[in-house]
């Protein structure tokens, strides 16, 4: 649109002024859509802008630019194949290529009649009538029913099919991990998706100058940009733990802890946070938590990433915990999802010690990472008040486990609104849960 009206004005216009030329050129385009197509045009090479003017570069490109959005827009509503021009088709074909606009066929029926039919229509022996599918009350009541014809039903054809209504297949999914969890002793919990820096790296002993919490692997808030601690003391107790250990029996990472930086609010990277959360407000004791929610992550959207993900994370708290207990704990929780064999590898995390990661054995795809685990360090618990418990921690992502249970080689097909698909991937569930139930070799 920004196209047209640049070449139909035939002048050096200045980008506010765009909307008000293209309300007179019958065109509708708002200022905000004038700035991202100014910008998006001027990365083409098309126009260049300086001090809020706007000049044709490349006319040729522009034309051709404006050509295909009128074709785009020509196309909007429903045309015949037949109606496009010859050298529009390969335009439209690239469209169809990038999935912008799509054929559907229909069928036209032409009834004539036979040279018989009109014969005994211009002797009178046949007339013209309407024909009728219903009797109405109105039609009943005036009578017309008489002179018209009521359509016979051939009962050997099918009516339709209603589609059968269920639940979507993946909600179904993280609700039976749930129950998982529940069978297991465990109670959920609760986070919310917008979490200070403090409780998604800070109090999990995250170095503040780590990669991951740069821009490139979290989202950060423009506005609000920060937000608040109430408690004072846990403040500085992680401040102390971060530069020098505390009473921790640790060093520390040996730098200056930022209350700033700790503020800052983020869309949360992982579910630890409600963990961490939890431990600050319950202390010590003996209790097992989990959670499931969405995480946030820039990624570039393909068939095996999101930037919007699920993950379970799991604390268990209790005085004599020990490793083993941790591992016999994970291995209840894969069986109980129908993964049967399982063990486990050493593995490095940074808030855990000892840690490692558990593997599932799945019949096509061999050995699969499932879950990620170890025993929070003191310095991520005893900042927090947990001062005599240990406590038992581990995280999944459930998506791709989902995706491996059910075969489904698009993370993006979770969330599918396709009738079919879901259909589908429901019978999928189905197999996964009859697989479960059946007793073990």
């Amino acid at each position: 649109r920004l196209a047209r009206v640049l070449l139909s004005c035939n002048c050096k216009p200045s980008i506010n002024d765009i909307p008000n030329i293209a309300k007179g050129l019958n065109i509708n385009i708002s200022i905000t859509e004038v700035n991202y197509a100014v910008s998006a045009l001027t990365r083409l090479g098309m126009v260049r802008v300086a001090r809020g003017i706007i000049e044709i570069v490349n006319g040729d490109k522009l034309v051709e630019v404006s050509n295909r959005q009128a074709i785009l827009d020509a196309v909007r509503t429903p045309i015949a194949e037949d109606e496009i021009s010859q050298e529009h088709r390969s335009i439209i074909q690239e469209f169809m290529r990038r999935g912008i606009v799509k054929v559907r066929e229909r069928s036209i029926i032409i009834l004539s009649a036979t040279d018989k039919a009109r014969d005994l229509f211009m002797r009178g022996l046949i007339k013209s009538s309407t024909v009728i599918t219903a009797l109405t009350p109105e039609l009943i009541i005036s009578g017309t029913w008489r002179n018209m014809v009521i359509k016979r039903f051939d009962l050997s054809i099918p009516p339709p099919q209603a589609p059968i209504i269920t639940k979507h297949f993946f909600a179904e999914f993280l609700r039976f991990v749930k129950e998982v969890f529940v069978s297991l002793g465990f109670e959920e919990a609760y986070g919310p998706h917008v979490e200070l820096e403090f409780w998604n790296f800070d109090a999990l002993f995250q170095a503040q100058d780590h990669p991951a919490r740069e821009i490139h692997d979290t989202y950060f808030l423009k506005y609000p940009s920060s937000g608040k601690i109430l408690d004072n003391e846990l403040v500085n107790r992680v401040s102390q733990t971060h530069e020098n250990g505390w009473v921790t029996g640790s060093r520390g990472w040996g730098y200056k802890w930022d209350p700033n930086r700790a503020v800052r609010l983020v869309l949360r990277t992982q579910t630890t946070s409600v963990s961490v959360r939890t431990l600050y407000k319950r202390g010590d004791g003996e209790y097992r938590v989990f959670t499931i929610d969405r995480v946030f992550r820039p990624e570039v959207l393909d068939p095996k990433h999101s930037m919007e993900f699920h993950q379970a994370d799991g604390i268990v708290v209790g005085e004599n915990l020990s490793f083993k207990h941790l591992l016999g704990i994970l291995e209840a929780l894969a069986r109980g999802m129908g993964l049967r064999k399982v063990m486990f590898k050493p593995a490095y995390f940074p808030f855990t010690s000892p840690s490692a990661e558990g593997y599932a054995y799945h019949e096509k795809l061999g050995w699969i990472e499932f879950v990620g685990s170890g025993i929070f360090r003191p310095e991520v618990v005893m900042p927090l008040g947990v001062k005599r418990s240990r406590v038992l921690a581990f995280g999944m992502g459930l998506d791709r486990i989902a995706m491996v249970l059910m075969n489904i080689e698009d993370i993006r097909d979770l969330f599918s609104r396709d009738l079919s698909s879901i259909k589908n991937y429901w019978l999928n569930f189905s197999r996964f849960i009859n697989n479960i139930s059946k007793p073990e070799d």
